[in-house]
């Protein structure tokens, strides 16, 4: 059964706390009519059985040794149907959902991940065009909100990702537009018994279908984290320690890409939502270069450098120095001085110290070009002097300089359009301010380019500017001489950027 929880990422909802409050939340009366799309082991069905015997449920569920359990369980009731199908896929759902819905209130754990052969990929991206991401549990969602009644209810226990992905932008506009959202709670993904799921945080989304859309904007939902244990979820109201916030879907709505930025701090999500200048305005951000085999191309300077144990050692007299006389360097290097220096990701402020070197010969950048596996991507900012930031934070954001040197995409290459501000973006990147920025903007770890460009940027006047340069070169310049540098100077940085957004 485990492997095939593995292959459909059908991890079943065995928390009794969550089922019930997922379940309270349908408000249940004695003549619903409830869809569970993804049936799984049936324990939602269970539960809606034991406080409304009455009720009539459709089951869907694509996994064959599911059914068989569904079956064994429900098939004797008269008022519960079991289908195998695909809920995403089937004829009846899809015909149905076309015609404004018809279902009192939908229950779902939907599959989180779940691989998609590309034949399905296909038919799917054609079905949802505009909502269409690889996670499919967007795609049950979009399904399920269309095949509800106005008024109907829905409860989703599903990642969190949705909330600010910008693959989700389209689907947070349907939901905000169609519903109400009644109710969201945000938890860890370890209350989800036995699995792992990678992600930062899982939610129930908890909403009501309504076709009048003034209605929807101008609706109040609650937001709830700081959850200690899944416990909590058995008598939210009466938990003092959580935190509930009160969110106006109009002005999730009129955020460009509708994300629903979360914070304790408004003054955050107002300098998000109000700037008048973003990272993207004054600098190219792009993701870097990526061999398809770094195995065979990339080399090392040492095996003590983390992770360098995998890979050959470079040849110091193979390392070319002088390769930025060299005009068409985009095609690759000629003689026996062909490695070149390139930034790898890693959380490391401000410099990192050299030690990844790759195979810049014509035969190998040819290969690059070519290989499928291979992505020779953004190539007009190679070699070029700008700001590398970790695509994976371990906790807060770092920033270190791209020294006119290769990259790869483990890291955003951030290039800004005048080079005089480029220590202080380094500066600003290091700070506890810009990580306070890009954890509202995405709370998850992730950086890529596509948040980095959207976080808020105030350029101060010019001997504060001056100022923030010179010590953050003198950072810079401790890091190459002795390898650290005098942390009160950091500090000092810290609070004059702190200053300048005053948040």
């Amino acid at each position: 059964m485990l492997q095939e929880a593995k292959k459909y990422q059908a991890f079943y909802t065995k928390s009794t706390p969550i089922v019930d409050y997922m379940v309270q939340k349908l408000s249940l009366k004695p003549n619903d009519k409830i869809l569970e799309p993804c049936g799984g082991d049936g324990v939602f069905v269970e539960s809606i059985i034991d406080e409304n015997e009455y009720a009539y449920i459709d089951i869907y569920e694509l996994n064959e040794k599911s059914i068989k359990v569904l079956n064994e369980k429900f098939s004797y009731l008269s008022n519960v149907r079991i289908k195998h199908s695909d809920t995403l896929l089937d004829e009846e759902l899809m015909f149905n959902s076309s015609f404004g819905g018809i279902y009192d209130k939908i229950i779902a754990n939907p599959p989180y991940g779940a691989w998609q052969e590309y034949e399905k990929r296909d038919i799917l991206k054609k079905l949802f065009p505009n909502i269409y991401a690889k996670e499919t549990y967007g795609l049950f969602l979009y399904r399920c909100i269309e095949l509800l009644k106005d008024k109907g209810l829905l409860t989703f226990i599903i990642p969190d990702t949705y909330l600010n992905l910008h693959m989700h932008k389209a689907l947070r506009k349907h939901i905000l537009q169609k519903t109400k959202i009644k109710e969201l709670a945000l938890f860890p993904s370890s209350f989800f018994p036995g699995v792992n799921f990678g992600y930062a945080n899982l939610s129930i989304i908890t909403l009501e279908k309504c076709f009048n859309q003034k209605e929807c904007l101008n609706n109040n939902f609650k937001i709830i984290n700081g959850f200690r244990n899944v416990e909590q979820l058995s008598d939210i109201n009466s938990e003092t320690d959580l935190k509930t916030k009160t969110y106006l879907q109009k002005d999730i709505y009129a955020n460009p890409d509708h994300a629903f930025l979360i914070s304790d701090n408004f003054e955050i999500i107002n300098a998000i939502n109000n700037s008048k200048l973003k990272i993207g305005d004054i600098a190219n951000c792009v993701t870097g270069f990526y061999s398809g085999d770094d195995k065979r191309f990339l080399q090392v300077n040492s095996p003590d450098l983390k992770n360098g144990k995998n890979y050959d050692l470079v040849n110091q007299n193979s390392i070319n120095r002088d390769y930025q006389n060299i005009s068409n360097i985009l095609d690759g290097i000629d003689g026996e001085k062909h490695f070149l220096p390139i930034v790898k990701g890693g959380n490391v402020k401000y410099l990192k110290q050299e030690g990844w070197f790759m195979n810049w010969s014509k035969e190998a950048v040819k290969h690059y070009k070519t290989d499928k596996k291979s992505r020779f991507q953004n190539p007009q900012f190679y070699f070029k002097f700008g700001i590398g930031v970790p695509m994976i934070s371990s906790s807060s954001i770092t920033a270190s300089l791209i020294e006119n040197k290769l990259f790869d995409q483990s890291i955003v290459g951030i290039f800004p359009k005048d080079e005089s501000l480029t220590y202080y973006l380094l500066a600003f990147f290091n700070s506890p301010t810009c990580n306070k920025f890009i954890r509202t903007i995405n709370p998850s770890a992730n950086n890529p380019a596509n948040y980095i460009k959207k976080i808020p940027v105030i350029i101060p006047e010019i001997t504060v500017l001056k100022l923030i340069t010179e010590k953050t070169k003198e950072i810079v310049v401790s890091l190459k001489q002795f390898e650290n540098y005098n942390k009160s100077i950091e500090v000092e940085l810290w609070e004059m950027i702190e200053r300048i957004y005053n948040i």
